[in-house]
């Protein structure tokens, strides 16, 4: 046995073993194409998982630079040799992808690349992603140089075993998804109970004072005493629900990461290009990155179903010691003004409600035919 297949065998499985250390599926995309850069020795990598829109949820690249990813532009369409590696099942091997007839460019700042090696990544009869490999480090010789069949062999093996770890760790996700959906259930339940008892017994409370309140009148104040701690045990309830409720992933993932969770799944079931771009970010108080998620959602839930744009992107960055979100989409856009003469409200009160309530302040900027967007700034802690 020759020593390239013994050291090729041996990386397959430090890769393996790498892909199964994570449970996070961002994370298993990661590790899939960096393993996959490193065993062939190429210079670049990405695996890209479908959506149903004809374009990518999720798409990984290693090689390139965070700037040079970000002058490139929005995510690929599943077209030409991105495409027939979601629908065919065999893997294309290119000595140069440019000549393919299949090719059809791509974005000015993206890297120039020649040899090429793909293949569909498979969970039995479904393709769950397709794993792009260029530009193979060797001598470049006319005609001689690029990715090998025994290149193939090694990627093959390892898209196989991508695939299970890929699977396994959206169960996991899905799992822990519904796990959360139940306890916030239970909470919802316990808060229901809870609070209707003590405002029930506040309501009884303050009827028995009032017909206490002329003929007898130091009963009546015994009994306002009461309704004023039961008030203050209801608030009490309400405030350690809140707490409860706040949203799992964002203790377990922080703000970027379930924001970035949260608007690929958008991006993924609307037909609007939902985008994500953020930049410096560190860690803020519970209660500002809370606050931030939820005007994240409620604007973009506007932008999704009232709006009629066909983009709307995210964007959050570090400020001082605090961060700045930005919603903007592309849509119909409004008068702010007339909304609020009209009593529409597009829950632009609550979203000031939450910025006010954690210190900070959200901006409104929209006009008909100019599409809109919401911008919340906090200070941070």
């Amino acid at each position: 046995m020759s020593h390239r297949p013994r050291s090729g065998l041996a990386a397959v499985s430090t890769a393996l073993l790498a892909m199964s250390r994570h449970l996070e599926v961002r994370d298993v995309l990661k590790t899939i194409v960096a393993s996959a850069r490193e065993l062939l020795d190429a210079e670049y990598a990405a695996l890209g998982v479908p959506d149903d829109h004809g374009g990518f949820a999720q798409f990984v690249v290693d090689g390139v630079s965070d700037e040079q990813w970000k002058a490139i532009g929005p995510l690929p369409r599943q077209h030409g040799i991105l495409a027939a590696m979601l629908h065919e099942e065999k893997a294309e091997r290119l000595a140069d992808v440019r000549k393919d007839p299949r090719f059809e460019g791509w974005p000015s700042a993206h890297p120039e690349m020649s040899d090429f090696l793909g293949l569909p990544v498979r969970d039995g009869d479904e393709t769950i992603a397709a794993l792009f490999l260029a530009n193979k480090r060797c001598p470049k010789q006319e005609g001689r140089c690029g990715f090998t069949e025994e290149d193939e062999e090694l990627l093959s093996i390892l898209a196989q075993h991508a695939a299970i770890a890929l699977t396994n760790a959206r169960l996991y996700e899905r799992s822990r998804e519904l796990t959360i959906a139940e306890e916030r259930s239970r909470l919802a339940h316990e808060l229901h109970d809870a609070v209707s008892q003590k405002l029930f017994s506040l309501r009884l409370t303050a009827q028995a004072a009032a017909a206490l309140v002329d003929r007898d009148p130091d009963r009546a104040k015994g009994e306002l005493q009461q309704v004023a701690a039961l008030a203050a045990e209801a608030a009490d309830e309400l405030r350690a629900a809140v707490v409860e409720l706040r949203p799992a992933a964002l203790d377990e993932d922080g703000l970027v990461n379930t924001l970035r969770t949260q608007i690929q799944v958008l991006d993924r079931a609307h037909s609007a290009w939902v985008t994500f771009d953020t930049s410096g970010m560190r860690a803020l108080p519970a209660a500002q990155e809370e606050a931030l998620l939820r005007v994240a959602q409620e604007a973009l839930h506007n932008a999704l179903r009232h709006s009629g744009g066909d983009r709307v992107e995210v964007t959050l960055a570090r400020r001082g010691q605090g961060a700045v979100l930005g919603i903007t989409d592309n849509g119909k856009g409004f008068e702010p003004r007339a909304v609020r003469r009209a009593g529409r409200h597009l829950g632009l009160v609550s979203m000031r409600d939450r910025a006010g309530g954690v210190g900070g302040r959200l901006r409104v900027t929209s006009a008909p035919g100019q599409g809109t967007t919401i911008e919340m700034e906090v200070p941070g802690g």
